[in-house]
């Protein structure tokens, strides 16, 4: 069984693309089973590839996954509903035991990935303090990735923690229950932005068929799996094989999400998954799309484009490459190796006339334009022309760097600058970076192309905002790719950059209205960068009144950058790129608008009261924290601000809450005050 890799915005196992489709197992009373034939046979008949664990498997139960086709991703178990942090015991506990379940499995070739936590309480998350939590989930990976960087690693994320993606996973991996496929639908494509560049995998999805019946049961998962299939998910985990299900050191016994009852007998849902498994992909709309190609001296990098054209799953119209007074023999080169291509030669003109002069060639419904230094994924022209089918007027997708050869392609891989697409929501675009985007004919010809006097840069940007000033609508299609190669050297990034500064001072020139006075532009949306969603220092994040609010992510405007590739992740590549990361803004701003850039003040999500008073208050029936808070608002107090880090106040007293999980009945709720410390917190104490 060859490796599972990331490809992009999927997975891959040798030289071919994957979709994974798991079905959680175990944890059961009383263990795992004496032996795994029956259950992953069925498994395996049901179309199920993969198995997702929520402890790490056994020698013997990978040997059976192996020889039933399944792979296995295991789950790190350790104390993660507790305060982690508090005692550093309990993290470097969980890192030997990491160390020491890996060590006896070798480089079995049925273990795929490692979840290395399963959704941190998210009110815990807010008492620990979301950075601290990341980082700390992100040290265990770093430590997986060393022991065995073969496999893939990650966190069980779920909508209530959307901001603790760690930058350093290998594919973003949420839990979502949602019964409403539309609602569904859309918090997938939402998934597809937090996880920025990376795979999106459903870690577990389910209905409880015991209070929503069998036959309901049966059609959510199987509606599920076609949603999932059709938002361009890397994979899917159905919740759960059996109903036999152990939880905090008890047999849960009201829950019944599993395919197969407690005695192991099928339910309505099995066959009805196995069929939806069946059901083959849908057929991509049919569309004549034109694909244009500008180049000027890029011979080095065309070839690989052009052969990327090639291969698409849903041919081109027609390539159209334009040579924009290439000196180097790039047009001879095309001639050659790539007859099918519609060559157009220009006398020097600049990067839009470029673009306009293959438009004015093209048949095509619509036209699509990328980069030389571009290489389209096989579906991009597929998933452009699913997203026409929606009534979009332009569309696009990521721009992904390819995995770095060496450290200084890493270091601009992660440095600012890149394009970047901006949101609107999380299907409707205000910006397509030029090296991804495709637009209806008529609409191109009606807004008059590209502005020529935009020569390298800039003219995507004013393009973008003279389609939507007229009406026209941009959508974004997030598995309709390009691998975009960055700079192959910092002072060619640095170049680069001052190229972008310049075209910005046209922009502001032709656009005053969308730039502030300090020539910064003024997006309506979210700039996406590559990087996953996540919370750094300075975060805004909304966690609802009391921290309740079933959603919670960041609020900022821009989403964090690409992380630095682990494999060149040492002091020399961290120093060079905050030396880059210094020097961009600063550059882009002065050839801008002949001004210094300042950075802007972050916001302190701290409480900015100090460290507050702690104690835990022990409920041996089980009281919540929800049941703490509702005694305190019966008592006149207040709920805090939907992003603050309390959760109610009363006469310039503040109290945040959390509460603790272990095994068995009783909890402990942590209180942190600031100010006077109510009595009622104290009689909560006694009376429970």
């Amino acid at each position: 069984m060859e490796a599972l890799c990331v490809d992009g915005k999927f997975f891959r196992a040798g030289g071919s693309r994957i979709a994974v489709r798991a079905v959680t197992y175990g944890p059961f009373p009383g263990g795992w089973p004496e032996d795994f034939s029956t259950d992953f046979q069925g498994i395996a008949a049901a179309g199920f590839n993969a198995l997702r664990l929520y402890e790490m498997p056994t020698r013997n139960l990978l040997d059976a996954a192996l020889a039933h086709g399944l792979r296995v991703m295991g789950g790190l178990k350790w104390p993660q509903a507790v305060d982690f942090l508090k005692d550093e015991r309990i993290l470097a506990s969980a890192k030997v035991s990491l160390a020491e379940a890996l060590r006896p499995l070798e480089d079995h070739p049925a273990l795929a990935a490692v979840f290395v936590a399963n959704e941190v309480p998210a009110d815990l998350v807010r008492w620990m303090g979301p950075v601290k939590v990341r980082k700390a989930l992100e040290s265990v990976i770093t430590l997986g990735k060393e022991l065995r960087p073969g496999l893939l690693w990650c966190y069980g994320n779920y909508p209530s923690t959307e901001y603790l993606e760690p930058e350093n996973a290998d594919f973003t991996a949420f839990n979502v229950y949602l019964e409403d496929e539309g609602a569904f639908r859309k918090y997938l494509r939402r998934l597809h932005h937090i996880a920025g560049d990376r795979p999106v995998m459903i870690s577990e999805f389910g209905l409880d068929s015991r209070r929503n019946g069998l036959e309901r049961q049966a059609e959510t998962l199987a509606w599920g799996i076609r949603a999932m299939r059709e938002e361009g998910t890397a994979g899917l985990t159905i919740y759960a094989w059996s109903d036999r299900w152990w939880n905090a050191g008890l047999e849960v016994k009201d829950w019944d999400f599993g395919l197969v009852d407690r005695d192991g007998r099928p339910k309505p849902a099995l066959p009805a998954v196995a069929k939806a498994f069946a059901v083959k992909p849908p057929i991509t709309p049919d569309a004549k799309i034109s694909v244009i190609v500008c180049t000027r001296n890029g011979r080095p990098r065309i070839g690989a484009c052009l052969k990327a054209l090639e291969k698409q799953s849903l041919s081109a119209h027609e390539v159209i490459v334009v040579d924009d007074g290439s000196s180097d023999g790039t047009a001879g080169l095309v001639e050659k190796q790539f007859p099918g291509a519609i060559l157009i030669r220009l006398e020097p003109s600049g990067l839009s006339a470029a673009r306009n002069a293959g438009a004015e060639a093209a048949t095509g419904e619509f036209v699509a334009f990328t980069d030389d230094d571009c290489e389209p994924d096989r579906d991009w022209l597929a998933g452009l022309a699913t997203a026409f089918a929606k009534g979009w007027d332009g569309v696009g997708g990521p721009n992904l760097p390819p995995p770095p050869k060496d450290a200084v392609e890493a270091v601009v891989a992660a440095a600012p600058g890149a394009p970047s697409h901006v949101m609107l929501d999380d299907e409707e675009a205000e910006h397509l970076p030029g090296c991804n985007i495709a637009v209806r004919r008529t609409a191109y010809f009606d807004i008059g192309g590209f502005d020529p006097q935009f020569k390298t840069a800039g003219d995507d940007v004013d393009f973008c905002w003279r389609l939507r000033d007229k009406g026209y609508r941009l959508g974004f299609a997030p598995t309709a790719f390009v691998w975009h190669h960055r700079r192959p050297a910092l002072r060619g990034y640095l170049r680069q950059q001052i190229g972008y500064g310049k075209a910005e001072a046209l922009l502001i020139a032709k656009h005053p209205r969308r730039f502030t006075s300090n020539g910064d532009a003024k997006w309506e949306g979210f700039v996406y960068s590559g990087g996953p969603v996540r919370a750094v220092e300075g975060s805004i994040i909304y966690y609802g009144q009391m921290g309740l609010a079933g959603y919670q992510g960041v609020v900022d405007r821009m989403q964090p950058l690409r992380p630095l590739d682990t494999r060149f992740d040492n002091l020399l590549s961290r120093t060079q790129l905050d030396l880059v990361s210094n020097l961009q803004p600063r550059i882009r701003a002065w050839f801008r608008c002949r001004g210094w850039w300042r950075p802007a003040k972050s916001h302190d999500d701290s409480s900015g009261l100090g460290p507050g008073i702690e104690f835990s208050l022990w409920s041996a029936n089980g009281a919540s924290r929800e049941d703490f808070l509702e005694d305190l608002l019966a008592q006149g107090w207040q709920p805090g601000e939907s992003s603050g880090t309390w959760d109610v106040e009363k006469s310039g007293t503040r109290i945040l809450l959390a509460a603790e999980r272990g095994d068995g009945g009783g909890r402990s709720v942590l209180a942190r005050v600031w100010g006077t410390v109510p009595s009622a917190l104290g009689q909560f104490r006694k009376r429970n």
